[in-house]
């Protein structure tokens, strides 16, 4: 496929001149396969890796197609968390500095409805939404749906498989004059192809695989240390990179390491379910904003890290899931910069587990070790031992 600008994209001058600011000149795939089909009112099924660009491939459609004169909501965008919601949010207003009229409203539980209710008091054009909370509003009549045009679902699959199908469903069926519906998904998972058959029609599917152009630029590398000797470890690697994300399996384990590095001196703080809202999305702003070098963070707090330029993610604790590895690392080597995963593996069914994880992605994840002069070097790998023959 020719490689086109944004300009050729037929967009206007407000937020080709916002893509300018933020350093933007070409489109990725999956934006340069959305935005037209959607530009024209067509459904979308789109199936892209994280990191490709999806918030702007369905955002931008949406703000061309906004009328800022009018005061209702027309545009709606369902996510699966609340934090994936403010970065979609943050994001959308990014593409809106040229705009003078057009408002973004954020929506999602956990959090005191009145401010929401206020927002909403705003006549926003654009909703952003997790959907029980969505469903709060309109149920208590703070939001109303009859000239909602647009509706995403942004990470559909997640969305989905979190049980919010039965929220999901009754939101679309909701909206009456719904002239496109697009679904963005980095797995299209068979309740993600029953809402695609429920709602959508003559859909433009759209799947981006993993190339090399679509792939993140990721080095993976692996270290074995004693378990005592992780932090120290860690320590070791944060040295060498100023914006890092280290990922941990446990509340208490992303409690004990931001504790510990935060007394050895690092500026870091953490994510993880057992800590306020607020004080979470006072952390990834900081984070955002590159005020905080060292964020620390669980597998269920991942999803709303939307960072471009992260230079390390660490596993200091190798992940359950092989999906969540990818997840993982794929917060860095974003924008088509290059990126680096470090696994510290403390004991053998980390180091199984990781293997078990290359195997099934198909990554090459190089063993390293550290020299006494605290230098790294490509470690030896172990020869297998040959087997004894029984007569």
């Amino acid at each position: 496929m020719e490689e086109k600008t944004f300009a050729q994209l037929g967009l206007s001058e407000e937020v080709l001149k916002a893509l300018e600011k933020k350093g933007y000149g070409y489109p990725t795939r999956v934006q340069q396969e959305a935005i037209p089909p959607l530009m024209e009112w067509k459904d979308v099924i789109a199936k892209a890796p994280t990191g490709t660009g999806k918030t702007f491939a369905f955002g931008i459609p949406m703000i061309e197609h906004i009328d800022p004169e009018s005061e209702a909501v027309q545009g709606l965008i369902l996510a699966p968390t609340r934090e994936l919601a403010i970065q979609i949010g943050d994001e959308l207003r990014g593409l809106l500095t040229y705009y003078k009229n057009i408002r973004v409203a954020v929506l999602y539980g956990g959090a005191n409805i009145n401010p929401q209710i206020k927002a909403l008091q705003k006549k926003p054009q654009i909703v952003v939404a997790t959907p029980g909370r969505l469903m709060d509003h309109y149920n208590r009549h703070t939001i109303r749906f009859d000239k909602v045009q647009t509706v995403i679902l942004d990470e559909a699959d997640r969305m989905l498989d979190m049980g919010f199908f039965k929220d999901v469903t009754h939101i679309i069926e909701k909206i009456k004059n719904r002239r496109n519906l697009g679904l963005f998904s980095a797995t299209i998972s068979q309740e993600v192809m029953t809402v695609s058959w429920m709602y959508q029609r003559d859909e433009v599917e759209i799947t981006v695989k993993p190339t090399q152009e679509s792939r993140p630029d990721i080095d993976q590398y692996s270290i074995q240390v004693s378990p005592f000797h992780k932090q120290e470890m860690t320590l070791r690697l944060l040295k060498d990179f100023e914006r890092v994300i280290i990922f941990c399996n446990t509340k208490v384990m992303c409690q004990r390491l931001c504790d510990d590095l935060q007394r050895a001196g690092v500026q870091a703080d953490c994510l993880h379910g057992d800590i306020k809202q607020s004080v979470r999305e006072k952390t990834m702003q900081t984070f955002r904003k590159g005020e905080l070098p060292v964020l620390i963070a669980t597998d269920v707090a991942s999803r709303g890290i939307d960072v471009d330029d992260v230079d390390c993610v660490i596993n200091y604790d190798v992940p359950q899931e092989n999906e969540y590895y990818v997840h993982r690392i794929g917060r860095t080597g974003r924008a088509r910069k290059k990126g680096v995963a470090w696994s510290i593996l403390g004991t053998f069914p980390e180091k199984a587990k990781l293997d078990e994880i290359a195997k099934y992605c198909h990554f090459e994840i190089r063993p390293m070790k550290m020299n006494e002069d605290g230098t790294l070097e490509k470690a030896e790998e172990a020869k297998p031992v040959p087997r004894r023959k029984y007569r």
